[in-house]
């Protein structure tokens, strides 16, 4: 059998959720095609499994069966061919099906295929449902044929395109891929060490994270996995995408982080050892009268104002982390400088964990303009980084090409090595002691550290930058007081609303 090329695999994968098109909205295709994907893929490799235990045993059908020759168990009459084969209530028979699978694999697969309406016939007919099914019934997904990083990287780039697709209400399903790989660089996981995302939206960063391990020859199958995700849809296509990635040893909850933290280990907290994160901004729907009382103990920086839940998603992070623990944590730059968190910062930087402060360009954040920042916290800092802070304006490191804002490899290299070398680079890097942080009231705004240069240091004669380069560095400065002062607004406004 000949393999499937990744532009193949692309296009037929995004081939079925063109057949959904002018019948159910874009954001809704993932909660349908993410689950016949997987459907498809375990049977392909159930029969993938049972045809070798089949050769292997001289033709012997029973043991071609056994349990203990497949990945994942799937009843009779669950199998792909049957549904494929139904001819009237196709969306009844998927739906039985797939709850079959997951019956039959209670400790693996258990609620995996989400809750999608398969029996609304006025959304979903039986035409289409059949027209979905033989579209994927084109191509065998077995290993042999689409080997399991192949897959997991088309099921990467469909999560993207889903993404792109509905627009806004992609920001919680999409982090920008490019941010990721530099924040897994930056916290360079190891071999045997526990991995965290407490709110992990589709498993991107646990990938991420499996990837890097990889790419340093390590043995990542050592790795443990953990996720919490709020989204009953986002946390199967997480799952899903775990395993369609090969990984095995993971453990991605749904639940909501703040309210009722999934993974504990006896009376506490489960400690992790790299923590990678890109938390909700500023959500104003949280129980911050229980966060007060906070009975596993994250709030032992403060409890923060009602309006931005910015600082307990930090608390419980560090609240996370072993002794041994690091973490980044992709925000905007208001958690920085924000007057309102000013106790809860101090605290933290006392706390003497911060590590480095890296500032991102525009437009990084999934469909939002904001500029983005990357906190590293660290439990088990080397000696001659304690009492110090490294602070790194990565602002003009972005390119934007096709309406998209990313990082190249050569941007991420540089943050990378700056964050590596923890010395002042001018105009780039600044080495701050907890002395110097403390005396600026413990804001965190990279501007305060890190100071822009112009070409020379000169301006024209009528006040204006003399070159292009001049001009960059002041917009870069003008938009972070532009920033700080929207926050303000959006500050002052949210007291009206709650008020009114």
């Amino acid at each position: 059998m000949k393999r499937i090329t990744q532009q193949q695999l692309e296009s037929y994968l995004w081939g079925a959720a063109v057949l959904l098109r002018g019948l159910i909205d874009a954001g809704d295709y993932k909660q349908f095609i993410f689950p016949l994907l997987f459907f498809k893929r375990i049977s392909d490799v159930w029969e993938e499994e049972y045809q070798e235990a089949l050769k292997e045993s001289g033709g012997d059908l029973s043991y071609a069966q056994f349990a203990e020759n497949h990945r994942f168990q799937i009843p009779e009459g669950a199998h792909w061919k049957g549904v494929r084969q139904t001819p009237k209530s196709v969306g009844a028979a998927i739906q039985k099906a797939m709850r079959a699978i997951e019956s039959a694999n209670p400790d693996m697969l258990d609620g995996i295929f989400g809750d999608a309406p398969w029996t609304n016939r006025e959304r979903l007919p039986d035409e289409t449902l059949k027209n979905l099914i033989e579209h994927f019934s084109t191509q065998t997904l077995s290993v042999a044929n689409v080997p399991e990083d192949e897959l997991g990287n088309a099921y990467e780039f469909l999560i993207k395109k889903f993404a792109d697709d509905s627009g806004h209400t992609a920001a919680e399903f999409y982090t920008n891929r490019t941010v990721v790989h530099l924040m897994t660089q930056l916290l360079a996981p190891r071999p045997g060490e526990s991995i965290y995302d407490p709110t992990c939206g589709t498993g991107g960063m646990l990938i991420s994270a499996l990837d890097e391990v990889k790419r340093g020859k390590g043995e990542y199958r050592t790795l443990r996995l953990y996720g919490q995700e709020r989204n009953l849809i986002t946390s199967s296509i997480a799952r899903m995408n775990l395993f369609l990635h090969g990984v095995e040893d993971f453990e991605i909850v749904r639940g909501d982080t703040l309210a009722n933290p999934c993974h504990i280990e006896g009376d506490q907290l489960r400690q992790f050892d790299v923590i990678l994160a890109n938390p909700p901004y500023s959500i104003k729907q949280w129980d911050r009268a229980a966060w007060a009382s906070d009975k596993w103990g994250r709030n032992f920086l403060g409890t923060p104002p009602q309006g931005r839940a910015d600082y307990a998603f930090q608390q419980h992070i560090l609240a996370s982390l072993s002794q041994r623990g690091r973490c980044a944590i992709l925000w905007p730059h208001g958690v920085l400088f924000r007057n309102e968190e000013q106790a809860m910062r101090a605290k933290m930087v006392e706390q003497g964990w911060v590590e480095a402060v890296i500032g991102l360009g525009p437009n990084l954040f999934y469909n939002s303009p904001m500029e983005s920042c990357i906190v590293i916290c660290n439990r088990n800092k080397p000696k001659a980084r304690k009492g110090k802070v490294l602070f790194i304006d990565a602002l003009s490191e972005v390119t934007r090409e096709r309406a998209q804002s990313f990082l190249k490899p050569a941007h991420q290299q540089r943050i990378l090595k700056a964050y590596q070398a923890f010395a002042d680079q001018p105009g780039f890097a600044k080495v701050a002691t907890l002395k110097e942080i403390a005396a600026k009231g413990a804001n965190l705004s990279i501007p305060l550290y890190v100071k822009r240069q112009t070409v020379n240091g000169k301006q024209n004669d009528k006040g204006k930058p003399a070159s292009l380069q001049a001009a960059w560095a002041q917009w870069q400065a003008e938009g972070e007081t532009f920033w700080q002062q929207m926050d303000k607004l959006t500050t002052k406004l949210d007291g009206l609303n709650e008020n009114s």
